[in-house]
């Protein structure tokens, strides 16, 4: 199994990080990859934790030095990428690593991995319920949901370009789908 990956990706509020949670709490030999971003930390989130939090320049620097599988400039100033170390430091463990990242950065990472990956797109069943989830989250400003949710319309045209769709309607049917896409691609 090792060298293998999962990319899990969607629009913000689809519940991807739910889903990713699930799988790592039933399959010891996957990793979660620790996004780098220059956004700031929202509610309790930790630098190392639930991403690796740089400035704009930071980041813009270690584009510079090639140290990214890959990035993106998601929002004016907001990057978010894959650092190559921290591929490198899953891998070298012989775990599987799993992404939970941004429909872009599934899509690049699919390109750079190819055969070797699974992605996976979950998508809400509706840009109204995007809309509910956003905001029953409370970690963002009214603006800012509203921005995540005008953006969802426009990731939800990635869906194509993923080997898998999960339609994230009910948690405990998308987690039995998810388990099961999981373990037929590494037992493959």
């Amino acid at each position: 199994m090792s060298g293998k990956v999962l990319i899990f990706s969607a629009p913000s509020g689809s519940g991807k990080s739910t889903v990713v949670n699930h799988i790592l709490g039933l399959h010891p030999e996957i990793e979660f990859s620790v996004s780098a971003t220059s956004r700031a930390p929202r509610g309790t989130e930790q630098d190392g934790v639930e991403y690796l939090f740089y400035s704009a320049d930071v980041f813009r620097a270690l584009v510079a030095q090639d140290k990214f599988v890959e990035y993106e400039e998601v929002y004016p100033d907001r990057f978010y990428g894959t650092l190559k170390s921290e591929v490198n430091r899953i891998w070298a463990k012989g775990h599987v690593i799993i992404f939970d990242v941004d429909v872009k950065g599934g899509v690049s990472l699919k390109k750079y991995f190819g055969e070797a990956a699974l992605s996976v797109f979950i998508q809400a069943p509706s840009v109204e319920e995007l809309r509910r989830r956003l905001i029953a989250r409370a970690t963002d400003s009214a603006d800012a949901i509203e921005e995540r949710v005008a953006k969802a319309a426009e990731e939800m045209t990635y869906a194509p370009q993923f080997d898998k769709v999960l339609i994230n309607d009910d948690l405990a049917t998308a987690f039995a789908e998810a388990e099961k896409m999981v373990d037929d691609f590494l037992c493959a």
